[in-house]
């Protein structure tokens, strides 16, 4: 008996033994597999229409079946994940945008017509989207709340339409109208807040969902909060240069939120004091500047204090001022920068293959270069940022963008999602371009859509004269191609020299990193209490990235972060290498200089892309190739049309565009700074060669479609 007692425990203790040996295998293994990027989840959502839904009698009179996909390398769940992926945008509560209804209609927010008005694209339910978000629009958590923010896929998806069918275009540019649809979310938040039926139905539905929230008193003061917030954001970004579709000025709204989040109270006083009218008055009293100041952090304010200051500006009540919307603009003109350079939105294809990006190069994509771009893209798209002065010591994220340890550091703490924008870097190493041939057979074009054989090969001939010693010809499918960029300063190229400049001349406000080092390619500069938003821009980006995930418990958010940075590091092909093409090289007087450039980017896809020139004033291939009329010349050539009408997506077969019937659309006028159509005149006559003929400007337009 005891024998078989020592046995039986025995054999007891051998199977606990390999149970624990086991479970702990598995959870190594588990934990290698996170560590890893485990990949099996993404496959999880493979509906057959990736989401995509038809549409009958949309914006413009627009219909079409369910759009299809060209081969551009990606799976059915390859392009939902990327639709579905957060990157840590939180634009509003994620409850209030499922049930937030349009400002003078009980109809949703986001009900499919709407979304389609502003150029967005529908979808339906799917595994990674149960709520039928558009694309790109995604639930984001964030400190245990649910946030509605945008994913790359909101600007960088297309369509293009042709006689009732559809295709969508992975990485193509979105023709959103995004600053219209913000403005729509305002008016409809006001409508919430303040119309009692509204904002009676409006509780009654947040509460149902029985999500977030589980008292009306909380729906009610968050939406005052978010009503604020996002009417903040507006009158920041307000423009006297309309966008329209497929247009933003990204990196204004992005210098413009990183200026918000670094002034300090010092600063801001300044700043409001020395604002003065037309009649060169001050505005503002030092009186009335301390009420709207008063109990406001000293290091830094941030969005929601910003809230409290542009309330107490517009208010009657007590000391304060009282400001009109001309004020206002004066006192937004202060302290930030007009976002006034709109360009359109760049295509993705090849992104994770090119030396540099942005339409002016200003993001080297070596090394961890493309994690420090993304996360500063999050910060533009209305990442929470939750930054916070820290006690004086030592900080890796204040070492790492340069403030000193004897100082009150920015502790970077926000709801970037440095993980997923790692994983959404890999998954476009992978992205294509699409194809002109797929596109005309998905399309059922039909004959119009074929290539003539002799008018492409001598359109290439054409292409090798005027265009390859700017624009690399690659193979679209080589795995390991590297697209060089093409650099050309604004005085050499002509085009509009907005977006640039603005890169270069935008100042603002340092807050802490004022007197901080930091290195450029011609030696270290040092931040000035008034500096170049490019400086602060990159300051703050290298501790957001620097900042591991405040959503993990401290050692899976160590051992998380190094592993990111060196995958990001040792994934990347792309090695360090100068800039090419014919720019002002950065000097020791002017470090930026090389940023007044535009580049030129390969042209594989380009048909699916356009408007054409950066800022989109251009609608279609054959214009580009005419010049800009100017003053004095005959009426009777032929020249870039000085208005056009832009957002329908119904494809322009001849001319290599997108067409629209009638007066339908956004009316683009390219009289002023921002909106310009000058420049870029290869192959017109004023770039010291012949011009074109008419026979050469078709043969080259059918070679550019087979790229």
């Amino acid at each position: 008996m005891i024998t078989k007692l020592i046995v039986g425990t025995y054999q007891h203790t051998r199977r606990h033994i390999r149970l624990i040996v086991k479970i702990k295998i598995a959870l190594i293994i588990f934990l290698l597999l996170l560590l890893a990027g485990w990949k099996g989840y993404q496959k999880l959502d493979h509906d057959a229409d990736r989401g995509a839904v038809a549409l009958s009698n949309g914006a413009f009179g627009e219909s079409y079946t369910t759009p299809k996909y060209l081969d551009q390398g990606w799976s059915k769940s390859d392009s939902l994940w990327f639709y579905n992926t957060t990157q840590g945008s939180d634009l509003i509560p994620y409850d209030f945008f499922l049930v937030l209804e349009q400002a003078d209609s009980v109809e949703l927010l986001r009900s499919d017509k709407n979304i389609d008005n502003y150029r967005y694209l529908p979808q339906k339910k799917t595994f990674f989207n149960p709520d039928a978000l558009p694309v790109g629009f995604v639930k984001d958590e964030y400190q245990q709340k649910d946030y509605m923010g945008y994913t790359c896929a909101a600007c960088h998806t297309s369509q293009v339409n042709y006689k009732g069918n559809a295709v969508r275009i992975d990485g193509g540019p979105a023709m959103a109208d995004m600053v219209g649809f913000l403005t729509a979310m305002e008016k409809s938040l006001k409508a919430a807040r303040d119309d009692a039926q509204k904002r009676e139905r409006f509780i009654k539905n947040v509460l149902e969902l029985n999500n977030n929230y589980t008292k009306a008193d909380a729906v009610i003061k968050d939406l005052s909060k978010w009503t604020d917030t996002i009417e903040l954001y507006n009158t920041i970004n307000h423009s006297h240069v309309k966008y329209g579709y497929a247009r933003l000025d990204a990196f204004g709204r992005i210098y413009n939120r990183v200026l918000e989040h670094v002034i300090n109270k010092a600063q801001l006083r300044l700043a409001l004091l020395q604002i003065v009218s037309a009649e060169k008055r001050h505005i503002l009293t030092e009186k009335q500047v301390d009420a709207v100041l008063n109990g406001i952090s000293e290091t830094i304010i941030g969005d929601r204090q910003f809230d409290i200051i542009l309330n107490r500006l517009k208010s009657s009540e007590g000391n304060f001022p009282s400001l009109g919307q001309q004020d206002m603009l004066r006192v937004r003109n202060a302290i930030f920068n007009e976002p006034s350079a709109p360009v359109s939105y760049p295509f993705l294809w090849d992104i994770t293959h090119s030396d540099y990006v942005q339409w002016n190069s200003i993001a080297a994509n070596a090394g961890v270069a493309p994690l420090g771009r993304n996360a500063g893209e999050v910060i533009g798209v209305f990442a929470t940022l939750d930054w916070t002065a820290a006690k004086p010591g030592f900080s890796l994220s204040g070492m790492i963008s340069g403030q000193s340890s004897n100082k009150p550091h920015i502790k970077f703490k926000s709801s970037i999602d440095l993980d997923n924008l790692s994983r959404i870097e890999s998954h476009l190493q992978s992205l294509t371009s699409p194809r002109w041939e797929d596109a005309m057979q998905t399309l059922a074009v039909g004959d119009l859509g074929k290539i003539d054989p002799e008018k492409k090969n001598r359109g290439e001939l054409v292409y090798n004269e005027y265009c390859q010693s700017c624009h690399q010809v690659i193979n679209r499918a080589d795995w390991d191609r590297l697209v060089t960029v093409n650099m050309s300063n604004v005085n050499v190229v002509g085009t509009d020299p907005a977006m640039a400049k603005h890169s270069v001349e935008y100042t603002g406000y340092s807050g802490n990193f004022q007197s901080v080092y930091q290195k450029t390619d011609v030696g270290s500069v040092v931040i000035q209490n008034r500096a170049p938003v490019a400086q602060i821009l990159t300051a703050a980006t290298m501790g957001a990235v620097a900042t591991p995930d405040a959503d993990r418990n401290a050692l899976s958010r160590g051992v998380r972060w190094v592993y990111l940075l060196g995958k990001s590091f040792f994934d990347n092909e792309i090695k360090e290498s100068v800039k090419s093409g014919n720019y002002l090289v950065d000097t020791t007087a002017n470090p930026f200089q090389s940023l007044l450039s535009y580049k030129a980017r390969s042209l594989n896809g380009i048909w699916a892309t356009a408007p054409y020139l950066h800022n989109g004033s251009v609608p279609n291939l054959y214009s580009l190739l005419l010049p800009t009329k100017r003053e004095g010349d005959p009426a009777e050539g032929q020249y870039r049309p000085d208005s056009f009408q832009v957002g329908c997506r119904e494809l322009d077969l001849v001319n290599v565009g997108f067409q629209c019937t009638g007066d339908a659309g956004f009316k683009f006028q390219t009289l002023q700074v921002g909106d310009l159509n000058i420049g870029h005149d290869y192959g017109t006559g004023r770039d010291g060669k012949e011009p074109l003929t008419e026979q050469e400007r078709w043969d080259l337009i059918e070679y550019i479609k087979t790229l």
